[in-house]
């Protein structure tokens, strides 16, 4: 990971392992839409996979040059009519302006392809009921890209032992997800909250879809939510913290905190971490690194009867959701998320963030 990576959650892209699943050639996929820098980690990840990548388009020449100075075996496409016309790509990778990011999905499911869209999949429920429609109507795929699970090892590795029985029941999660600002670095639509849906719509989804995950949850009440400005009056329509309180329907508790307010002294973008309680354990993350002691890092501490230890995931998991999406596509299955998680996530955060904009 370089150093802009670690600083800049926007252009947060890690290396991880090869581990493909696909030979060259045998699964492609092509990119459009570059507004966020997530697009890199999400093609690097399908590359990683096996993926073969063949066309990328944006509008910005400048955004287009960069993507293919990371990946120059890709051609760029002349129109997004091109792409979706294209009789080799199997699936549509995209990191939009999140309102846009519903009606490109639509465009590409319509096409005859699935889609891998960069979180937030939605900024309204509206868009969310038109995807669910066209979903089944075509019985094509909209997976998301919610990296703070699918991208980083001690998430990864968390599920694992949870699935394992490591903890027992999980009781409660909470996350904390701090982000740098990087004010001056950022396009105007981030400042708009109707291009960004709001905090809890945006980095909350994050959260949501973790909670869900680890809880075994597959809905959940909201007992409540707050997103307020806290200290960038320069910028009215940004929410610069966020918070929510969930109840799963299987009793589970959720707590997350969001925020842009990592500070300038911070080795790497967010201190993200992860507290899960079970009945018979518990486990901590601490995501990307671990304060004044290592950057980047990975770690995952867990604490049950029978053990008490630290444990460095990183290259250790690898990233196997990009493997699984691949062959998910290929063979029309739901091993990697089904699509009923990735669309409960998405709607539970707008649920929090419309509850957020009545409160406030």
């Amino acid at each position: 990971m370089t150093e802009k990576n670690i600083k800049d959650g926007a252009n947060y892209s890690p290396e991880g392992r090869v581990e493909t699943v696909v030979e060259q050639g045998q699964f492609f996929f092509s990119v459009a839409f570059l507004d966020h820098g997530h697009i890199y980690a999400q093609t690097n990840g399908l590359v990683q996979a096996g993926a073969t990548l063949k066309y990328v388009y944006d509008t910005d020449a400048k955004r287009l040059s960069d993507f293919c100075d990371k990946f120059p075996q890709v051609e760029v496409a002349t129109s997004f009519e091109q792409i979706l016309q294209d009789n080799q790509t199997q699936l549509v990778a995209s990191a939009a302006v999140p309102n846009l990011r519903a009606n490109i999905g639509i465009q590409v499911m319509e096409a005859g392809k699935d889609y891998f869209t960069d979180k937030s999949p939605f900024t309204t429920i509206e868009q969310l009921q038109q995807v669910k429609d066209i979903a089944a109507k075509t019985k094509q795929k909209y997976a998301v890209y919610y990296a703070e699970r699918l991208h980083n090892e001690a998430a990864w590795q968390a599920g694992e032992l949870i699935a394992a029985g490591a903890i027992g029941r999980v009781l409660q999660v909470i996350t904390l997800a701090p982000h740098r600002l990087s004010k001056n670095t950022r396009p105007d639509w981030f400042f708009n909250k109707e291009a960004y849906g709001g905090i809890l719509t945006d980095i909350g989804s994050h959260q949501v879809e973790q909670f869900l995950t680890y809880s075994g949850a597959t809905s959940a009440n909201i007992n409540f939510a707050r997103a307020s400005n806290m200290n960038n009056p320069d910028k009215e329509a940004l929410e610069d913290f966020g918070e929510v309180s969930m109840t799963g329907d299987n009793g589970a508790s959720f707590y997350a905190r969001v925020d842009w307010f990592t500070p300038d002294g911070q080795a790497t973008w967010g201190d993200g971490r992860i507290f899960i309680l079970g009945t018979e354990g518990s486990i901590e993350c601490r995501k990307y690194n671990d304060v004044a002691r290592q950057a980047p890092a990975s770690k995952l501490f867990l604490t049950n009867s029978n053990t008490e230890q630290e444990i460095d995931c990183s290259g250790k998991s690898g990233f196997p959701f990009f493997g699984r999406l691949i062959l998910d596509v290929i063979n029309r299955t739901e091993n990697a998320m089904t699509q009923a998680h990735a669309f409960k996530a998405a709607e539970l955060s707008m649920q929090a963030q419309n509850l957020a904009n009545k409160v406030g």
